[in-house]
């Protein structure tokens, strides 16, 4: 599986920017997809997970009421639409999944997924 993230970019407290991850040469479908960021000077912390069915998803503290994660099996891909944005929202954004490990599973597993995207900037100015 290959991951390719996009959607990134430069914006205001208070906006919204929603990022893609659109997968290829796997079975997607059948996969626990996440997102995790890592701010400068900070480890990477999970944001985000979603099962293969789209039916259950997981948040971090953190973003929970503001983030929503979805995906669209037909399409390979999934989205974390991201609103009220915070400064503290500065990070750059990766996606993530591995078929060993469930979505629930995906905060306390970061480190054993083995596939990755490679990260999209996300900058929010206040």
């Amino acid at each position: 599986v290959q991951l390719q993230a996009s959607g990134g970019g430069l914006v205001q407290a208070g906006g919204s920017l929603t990022l893609s991850c659109a997968a290829s040469r796997g079975t997607f479908s059948s996969y626990a997809m996440g997102w995790f960021r890592q701010a400068p000077g900070k480890q990477r912390e999970f944001v985000a997970a979603i099962d293969w069915s789209g039916g259950s998803t997981y948040y971090a503290d953190s973003v929970k009421g503001r983030f929503t994660i979805s995906r669209d099996n037909a399409k390979s891909t999934v989205y974390l639409q991201m609103n009220s944005l915070e400064p503290e929202d500065t990070a750059v954004y990766y996606c993530a999944s591995d078929p060993r490990v469930t979505a629930q599973a995906m905060e306390v597993r970061p480190n054993v997924l083995y596939y990755w995207g490679q990260g999209t900037q996300v900058t929010v100015s206040s």
